[in-house]
């Protein structure tokens, strides 16, 4: 089972968030219903971080944040974040009923903060490349950003801009 960057945060956004690990058991029980079929380790590594880098999945950490029981373990968490579009493949529609985690409800804010700070360091590294197709892009996440939760983008975008002008 090869899962999109919309299929991860649609099976993250049925718990609320995930761990690496229970998002791993959550796609392994899908493939698992889905004709036997099994998760390709690599390709789902793959998938994440591409899911990561394209702000579809957002990586939220617990321990930052004062009270920490969003999560028992402190684990950071994925979360489906401002550019996804989340569908749940077939096959893992009743992935709830067969783990057992409890939904989980995170602070919007928090979440805000975690997402601004990753792309905040993508703009950094954008910029530093002078990678105009990833400024361009990182000025339309920009905006899905703001929308998804209360951050202001307004100093980066200009920061984004300028470096597109140069």
């Amino acid at each position: 089972m090869d899962a999109t960057a919309d299929e991860l945060a649609g099976v993250v956004d049925l718990f609320g968030g995930l761990t690496h690990d229970e998002l791993e058991r959550a796609l392994a029980e899908a493939a698992y219903r889905a004709d036997g079929q099994s998760v390709d380790d690599t390709a789902l590594e793959a998938a994440i971080e591409a899911a990561l880098e394209s702000f579809a999945l957002v990586r939220y950490d617990p321990a930052r944040k004062s009270d920490a029981t969003a999560d028992a373990d402190g684990e950071a968490l994925y979360v489906a974040g401002p550019t996804a579009f989340p569908s749940v493949p077939e096959s893992a529609e009743d992935v709830p009923h067969i783990l057992d985690v409890e939904r989980r409800r995170l602070d919007r804010t928090m979440l805000g903060e975690a997402a601004r700070d990753r792309f905040v360091a993508a703009a950094d590294e954008a910029v530093a490349a002078g990678d105009d197709a990833r400024c361009r892009t990182l000025l339309d996440v920009s905006y899905d950003l703001e929308s998804w939760a209360p951050v202001d983008l307004t100093d980066e975008r200009t920061r984004l801009e300028d470096a597109l002008e140069e």
